[in-house]
């Protein structure tokens, strides 16, 4: 059962919340980043991204940007930028975006019930991107961005969420994307002891967003389990920073694609060769081309926008081939359009739901020839193929809004 602790955040001092949280590392490249530390210096990109501090001919990977991420980090702390808790307590994170909001808690989660599979995966890592995190948290002595994990609703934590949120607020503001941001604090002996208990009930936790954060944690703490041979797994390197969400909290957006070419066919014998798995009809000009149900897609081409259906003969109930991405890579995008590997061809790219069809229309007049638009995966496969022990294929979930970092630091001190 889940190992899901209370833990004595530091996190910043009440009145520099807003200027201090920011968005995951992994959003910007480097000119972006430098230009988002320019505008707010106390942003915690700075410390997530400290590449920014120096001029482009410094390597993003070089020891010394480490270093400095390590150094400035601690610099603030002890400035009085953030301030840390007494005792171990949990957080109450709610995000608001377009009227929705999603409630989660801000905790630490086993290292082990990784290693076990209590907390399960959907994807898989890649060793260059683990490589950066794992210096970053090692050097740092801290995790700095949470992980975003999920678990079926409990009415023991519901409850107390509820109760909390009832009071006001630790912190309140809205981000310069137009996101809300609530923070409570979870204090009370018997509700902390009440949350633990609940969360030591759950059977299974997944990774949401974050399996390169996730994966990086778990890392750090085998490197320091083999330094320290006689570590008892009290220490703070055997948990990870997390923000665990309830099932019935989330939602998951499309994940659309859009390619370059169309393999050489015209748009006749395109459209001829996928009647064989898809029926297809276009759409009144105007029409809104994001697809209502599971098994429909959006298809944009030549200023059209086309409905595609799968064919009966074509659906699977097995986990990851029922999948509507899977669908559409295994019959359309691999045998007609030649993608062979989405994660490696040059001619494919994704498009992230938060930017609506519009961008999948301008991607097609600019540098594309046709797009996709995908029905969102649900909760409830991303929890079913992690149950199954199998993996997504790439870029099949889209979470909005993005956990900010920088709210709350897991010292490993």
């Amino acid at each position: 059962m889940a190992e899901i602790r209370p833990f004595r955040a530091y996190r910043p001092k009440k009145g520099l919340e807003q200027r201090i949280a920011a968005l995951p590392y992994d959003v910007y490249n480097r000119e972006e980043a430098k230009a988002e530390v320019k505008k707010e210096p106390l942003s915690f990109l700075a410390v997530d991204r400290a590449e920014t501090q120096f001029d482009d001919s410094v390597d993003v990977y070089a020891d010394c940007v480490y270093e400095k991420a390590r150094e400035m980090l601690w610099k603030r702390i002890e400035e009085g930028s953030f301030e840390q808790e007494e005792t171990p307590v949990y957080y109450i994170y709610e995000l608001v975006m377009d009227g929705r909001a999603q409630t989660g808690i801000t905790a630490c989660a086993s290292v082990d019930d990784y290693l076990n599979q209590v907390i399960k995966k959907h994807e898989n890592t890649r060793a260059d991107k683990e490589a950066d995190r794992i210096r970053h948290v090692d050097i740092c002595d801290a995790q700095t961005g949470p992980i975003f994990l999920a678990y079926r609703s409990q009415p023991v934590i519901n409850a107390i969420v509820a109760q909390y949120k009832a009071g006001e607020p630790l912190y309140d503001f809205i981000s310069p994307d137009g996101i809300a941001h609530r923070v409570w604090k979870i204090d009370g002996p018997e509700d902390v002891d009440a949350v633990h208990r609940a969360f030591s009930e759950v059977g299974e936790i997944y990774i949401a967003d974050g399996h390169h954060r996730c994966a990086s944690a778990v890392k750090v703490s085998e490197k320091r389990r083999q330094e320290r041979p006689g570590y008892t797994g009290e220490e703070e390197f055997n948990f990870f920073l997390s923000v665990l969400f309830p099932d019935d909290q989330l939602m998951i957006m499309d994940y659309n694609r859009v390619v370059k070419d169309l393999n050489d066919l015209t748009k006749e014998e395109f459209i001829g060769k996928i009647r064989e798995s898809f029926q297809i009809e276009e759409l009144q000009t105007g029409a809104d081309g994001r697809p209502d149900k599971k098994g429909t897609f959006g298809m944009y081409l030549d200023g059209s926008w086309y409905r595609l259906t799968a064919k009966e003969n074509i659906l699977s109930k097995d986990p990851v081939k029922g999948l509507d991405v899977s669908v559409l890579q295994d019959y359309l995008l691999e045998p007609v359009l030649g993608i062979k590997d989405p994660k490696t061809d040059k001619r494919i790219d994704f498009v992230g739901g938060i930017r609506g069809m519009k961008e999948l229309e301008r991607r097609v007049s600019e540098d594309c020839r046709i797009a996709f638009a995908m029905y969102p995966t649900s909760i409830g496969e991303l929890f079913a193929v992690a149950d199954a022990g199998l993996l997504m294929p790439p870029k099949s979930t889209w979470f909005e809004p993005k956990l900010r970092s920088g709210l709350f630091i897991h010292s490993l001190r």
